[in-house]
């Protein structure tokens, strides 16, 4: 089973800093997750939320502002609101707490000793519409990431978004994530055989016969947000292929000792 992941090991680091990366890195992570939006000047950028109130202490919205507005700001105290009080913290330099751009990201996974898998989720609904698929593709393309042995693989909510991806380069994995049991009956019926299904863990446990029918469909399945020991459980029972997890270092010890 792989172990992917979420935003980075963010259950201990803010997530989406190149802090967070390097740290599941360092542990041994199968692939990393990450959320991708577009800035007002065409950048592709490593963060959640379309706004900067959670993470950055800001109003701002993201698809308003260009790169180097948002370069000013910091996305990683949020995490450790009290670290600088603390004498004993380690100084940490500043640059990995800084917004990451998804260039950024895909060198560092470049320029590791082994291979490491990306799963990028579009975010949607947004303003710049379809733009946000051909820009990643475009840019996958430079790192000669859209074939079928790419380490990349898409995720979105939005099927129209996964269209694009398919379309833009047919042979990239994809996964259609799945939020609701309820969706899957009309999903099941649209969306192509060796597409991923990506339910979250929610709903997996709350609605036991959507696992049970993922498994006897014979579909690959890779879970959000594995967390704790019983979550992982139902992941093996269910043969997943992969868990996306706040905590990569748990998970690996749990799996692999």
């Amino acid at each position: 089973m792989q172990v992917v992941a979420h935003r980075g090991a963010s259950h201990e680091i803010a997530e989406h800093t190149l802090g967070a990366y390097l740290a599941a890195i360092e542990t041994g992570a199968d692939g990393l997750e990450c959320d991708v939006r577009l800035t007002a000047d065409g950048h592709l950028v490593c963060v959640h939320d379309r706004n900067l109130v959670r993470t950055a202490s800001n109003k701002g919205v993201i698809s308003t502002m260009d790169l180097d507005e948002l370069d000013a700001f910091d996305f990683s105290s949020w995490k450790k609101p009290w670290s600088d009080l603390d004498d004993e913290a380690p100084d940490m330099d500043p640059e990995l707490g800084k917004v990451l751009t998804m260039r950024k990201l895909l060198e560092t996974v470049a320029g590791a000793d082994r291979r490491i898998e990306v799963a990028i989720e579009t975010k949607h609904p947004t303003r710049f519409g379809g733009l946000v698929e051909r820009r990643l593709i475009q840019l996958l393309d430079e790192f000669g990431w859209t074939g079928g042995d790419s380490p990349v693989r898409v995720m979105s909510f939005s099927f129209t978004a996964l269209q694009r991806v398919e379309r833009l380069a047919p042979e990239l994995p994809i996964v259609q994530l799945v939020d609701k049991a309820h969706h899957w009956p009309m999903l099941r019926r649209v969306i192509p055989r060796d597409w991923i299904v990506g339910p979250g863990i929610g709903e997996l446990i709350d609605h036991p016969g959507l696992g049970r029918r993922l498994r006897e469909a014979g579909r690959r399945v890779h879970v959000w947000t594995v967390n704790t020991d019983e979550e992982l459980a139902l992941c093996q029972e269910l043969g997943v292929e992969a868990i996306i997890t706040d905590r990569p270092a748990y998970m690996l010890e749990r799996l692999r000792g």
